[in-house]
């Protein structure tokens, strides 16, 4: 069915005059007279009936005109889906309670009228994720792109790094400590398990390397709160923990979150979108990014070797 046929047929109802109509739609009469005969040939009805001072619905008309107004509404609502800046902006930050889902609440708190549409692709290793912004599917996404290549159509830009938290319950031999070093950890085994994204489980073996550290990624998980749990009872359970990581848990588990420090590792993270996605809020959200990244840089961190640390760039 003709969009623009239902649209002047609406519009002659409403004002009970083809004139009118075609002054409210900015075409002639004579292009309002055609569009809603050929709309009554495909009907096989008539849908006004002349009248003195213009015309009047018949009884089919009546009948046709509240669909023909949802048909309308949802033609509207259509193409508010898929227009850049109307539509909601889709973001994937991979898990609620980790940075990235941290930061876009943050932004969304400073511009709480955006459509957003936050989304966790928790099972995506970077490149499906990667091949999710390529189809369109999202508008960005979060990774650390460890040795991999940014498809062709694609930008991608450092602008989160995670600064290292060590994670333990009250009996624990470092709970007391104000910070603890990479060098203090050595003799005590972390936990990181539950990962089989290729990413972050290299970069935590990147990190056990350069600083001679036991992290444990083998191994079932069953879940955040069993892991919470586990270490307010554990005199030797630890795990890391982003700084800028969101979780709770009950009073009494008394645990403890310690900076690690001289230096602190820090983990990676690029924000990846397409080049061509002219959504104006994902251009604002990039601007917010880059600028928090300007204004939390530190010199004195650790990353692997193939995620340099921009110092030049952002000083």
């Amino acid at each position: 069915m003709d969009l623009d046929a239902v649209r002047t047929f609406v519009a002659v109802a409403e004002t009970g005059q083809f004139q009118a109509a075609a002054d409210d739609l900015r075409i002639t009469q004579q292009a309002a007279s055609k569009r809603v005969a050929t709309l009554e040939r495909e009907l096989g009805v008539r849908l006004f009936a002349r009248i003195a001072r213009g015309v009047r619905l018949t009884v089919d008309g009546q009948a046709l005109l509240p669909h023909a107004r949802e048909l309308l509404r949802a033609a509207e609502r259509a193409t508010t889906a898929v227009t850049p800046g109307r539509r909601a902006l889709r973001i994937d930050v991979v898990a609620r309670r980790i940075a990235p889902s941290t930061i876009l609440h943050a932004f969304y708190q400073q511009h709480p009228d955006i459509e957003l549409d936050v989304v966790t692709l928790t099972n995506f290793d970077a490149e499906a994720a990667l091949a999710e912004i390529s189809a369109g599917t999202i508008d960005a996404t979060f990774r650390s792109l460890r040795h991999l290549e940014v498809p062709s159509g694609l930008r991608a830009s450092r602008v989160i790094d995670d600064r290292h938290e060590l994670l333990v319950g009250p009996r624990h031999p470092l709970a007391n400590a104000k910070t603890v070093t990479p060098a203090e950890l050595t003799d005590h085994p972390i936990w990181m398990l539950g990962m089989s994204d290729a990413e972050p489980v290299g970069y935590y073996n990147d990190l056990a390397t350069a600083f001679g550290l036991h992290i444990v990624t083998i191994g079932p998980s069953f879940g955040i709160e069993a892991l919470l749990a586990e270490l307010a009872d554990s005199t030797q359970l630890a795990t890391f923990v982003g700084e800028g990581s969101r979780y709770l848990w009950p009073e009494s588990y008394d645990l403890r979150r310690i900076p690690v420090v001289d230096p602190t590792p820090v983990y990676p993270l690029s924000v990846i979108w397409r080049a061509d996605n002219a959504h104006p809020v994902l251009a604002n959200f990039l601007e917010y990014l880059h600028t928090r990244y300007k204004t939390t840089f530190d010199d004195d961190v650790w990353t692997p070797d193939w995620a340099p640390y921009p110092k030049k760039s952002h000083r």
